[in-house]
């Protein structure tokens, strides 16, 4: 029986498959009625002749069902062998583990929105692994300014742009088998001049030097490891961070600046203006959606936004743009700043106070992950719902707080942010066409939503100890929002 429903799984809505299997049958069909009447056979006589001799000999009540059920095995049988011959073309090893299946997400993931993604760090790659559930038309724009670790030995030894996060985000997309992901996130834990270095950034640098032009050793990898979409650095300048403290001190280099200990007044970029990626201007100009964060907000958001022509695309796209928020503070670089304060300072570095439409927030956290952060001077970030509404922002709410009780640590859960990013823009999307009077299919993603199985077994390769039950859980929503706060159409930027 399972064979025979995942047979008729070709017949699925939205595979494309039915039309084509008409359109060969009428051909077939024209084609031996033309030869006949070309030899002067008369088809539709002999047909009839035929039919009527048939039903003297054997009574239509049982050849009738005899015939339909020797046609539909013959039928069965030829989508069985093709798929077998295609399956053995192609490889068989995917998570799906059916070439059906495979080619039938194909299908529905093409037909999700463009959405255009952008930030740095551990959490771009994070909302991106949702993200590729929904859709296969993803633009990953990462921030460039890492001077760290790997990233930063490649970048002063090799004047390469800082491949770290551009290889965390191309991972997080990849559609390859586990062993390949794994193996471009390898990092050499010994060896002198290898210790430290993953080997997916080694890949990347080699690949750049090779081909002579980073953008092609990108692409190069995102080929490799088959992901859904592309990544594009916000621009192949090597910028370095410069952070203008509030006691009137500067600091450079990404890594230095959550050192200072002292609030961040400002921050820019030497050399001040660094040209963008085309590819980028031209994702954010045909996207449907455009999302900024998770991620840190002085060393992985603002920083695409000191790419200028950045900003100007971003205020000239047509499509919603959605800030999804910090869950916890980040010691040295947010200390003591609620969620308005998170935005205030993207919309000040933007220079635009009406850059976003909405932003994601998380209400609650375990009592446990609250203490935790508390002895490393971390705190949850304060949600004042009523002054992110004032400064004309609608606020999603959701719990997407993935707990680690091992480590009682705390991450966005990737598919439960971008589920709640594409539910929110659905109910957006019907909203406009209705208001619109506007008539047409809605992308097969909306009813058609993708299974759990891939995200559950990419959170296992992730290491993390999901808590069940629940710990307490401590609200994040500001008490502010029994305050009445006076609504307002400037910002003081």
């Amino acid at each position: 029986m399972s064979s025979v429903k995942q047979k008729m799984r070709w017949f699925l809505p939205g595979f494309a498959f039915k039309r084509w299997v008409l359109l060969f049958l009428l051909g077939s069909s024209a084609l031996a009625l033309g030869l006949a009447l070309v030899l002067n056979l008369q088809p539709i006589t002999f047909l009839i002749d035929t039919l009527k001799t048939l039903a003297k000999i054997a009574p239509s009540h049982w050849s009738g069902p005899v015939l339909m059920g020797i046609g539909g095995i013959a039928l069965m049988t030829g989508l069985a062998k093709a798929r077998e011959s295609v399956s053995s073309v192609i490889g068989n090893d995917g998570w799906v583990g059916d070439f059906m299946e495979q080619l039938y997400e194909h299908r529905r993931l093409k037909r999700g929105p463009k959405i255009v993604a952008i930030g740095g760090g551990t959490g771009l790659s994070t909302l991106l692994r949702g993200l590729k559930h929904f859709t296969s038309n993803i633009t990953a724009i990462v921030t460039v300014g890492d001077d760290g670790g790997s990233s930063g030995l490649l970048r002063a030894e090799q004047g390469v742009i800082p491949p770290g996060d551009i290889r965390n985000c191309i991972a997080a997309l990849s559609d390859e088998e586990q062993l390949m992901t794994e193996l471009f996130q390898y990092r050499f834990k010994t060896g002198t001049g290898l210790g430290g270095h993953s080997f997916g950034n080694l890949f990347i640098t080699a690949m750049s030097q090779v081909t002579g032009d980073v953008m092609s050793a990108i692409q190069a990898s995102s080929k490799v490891l088959k992901i859904q979409g592309q990544v594009v650095p916000a621009t192949l300048e090597n910028i370095t961070l410069v952070a203008e403290l509030a006691d009137g001190s500067v600091i450079e280099g990404e890594s230095n600046i959550p050192k200072a200990g002292v609030p961040i007044a400002h921050l820019r970029c030497l050399p001040e203006n660094p040209q963008p990626v085309a590819a980028a201007l031209i994702a954010i100009a045909e996207a449907d959606l455009i999302v900024m964060g998770p991620g840190s907000l002085y060393t992985s958001v603002i920083p695409n936004l000191l790419v200028k022509p950045i900003v100007t695309a971003l205020l000239s796209a047509k499509a919603p743009k959605v800030y999804v928020g910090n869950i916890m503070s980040q010691p040295g670089e947010t200390d003591g700043m609620s969620m308005s304060d998170h935005v205030r300072a993207i919309l000040a570095h933007a220079q635009q106070p009406r850059l976003l439409d909405a932003v994601i927030v998380n209400e609650t956290l375990p009592e446990t992950v609250v203490a935790h952060y508390a002895q490393y001077g971390g705190t949850p970030v304060e949600v004042d719902t009523p002054i992110l509404e004032a400064m004309g922002l609608q606020v999603i709410k959701s719990d997407f707080a993935q707990q680690d009780c091992n480590t009682n640590t705390a991450r966005h859960d990737s598919y439960k942010v971008a589920e709640t990013l594409m539910s929110w823009f659905t109910k957006r999307l019907v909203k406009t066409v209705a208001n619109s009077h506007k008539t047409g299919e809605l992308p097969l993603f909306f009813t058609q939503p993708e299974p759990l199985e891939r995200y559950v077994a990419e959170k296992e390769l992730m290491a993390v100890t999901p808590c069940k039950p629940k710990t307490p859980s401590t609200s994040v929503v500001s008490l502010v929002e029994e305050k009445k706060v006076t609504p307002t159409n400037t910002l003081n930027l």
